[in-house]
């Protein structure tokens, strides 16, 4: 079990990674890649580096802190973040009536909770 959930882990950590892209692009051109983002146009600019940063930081906490060992703690507890941050991607889609598109917002909420419940409970990394 221990290996599936470095596996989703680093799914995860991906996933947040590659979604930081829109602290670089213009709103506008994300936009206008389909339907799936124009919740962007929703934000500022500074909201947007803002969750970029928060997603940035959260592929980070998954990762290190279990690799490096120190504070390993850190992991389920930046899991329980991430989980978070997908309950308001989840209500923000929602709100804006884009049902199948929080669905894949929904399968990184049970990833992530299935990480924090993992790494906090049998599956710990104990020192």
């Amino acid at each position: 079990m221990n290996l599936v959930l470095w596996i989703f882990t680093g799914l995860l950590a991906t996933a947040l990674l590659v979604s930081t892209v829109k602290a670089f692009l213009p709103r506008e051109k994300i936009a206008a890649t389909g339907p799936a983002a124009e919740w962007i146009l929703d934000f500022s600019p500074g909201a947007l580096r803002t969750i970029a940063g928060l997603e940035f930081l959260a592929a980070i906490g998954l990762i290190l802190p279990a690799a490096l060992d120190i504070a390993p703690i850190l992991v389920p507890i930046t899991a329980t973040c991430v989980a978070l941050l997908f309950v308001g991607a989840t209500t923000v889609r929602l709100r804006r009536g884009e049902r199948k598109t929080a669905v894949g917002d929904l399968v990184y909420l049970a990833i992530a909770i299935f990480i924090a419940i993992g790494r906090f409970g049998p599956w710990a990394f104990t020192s």
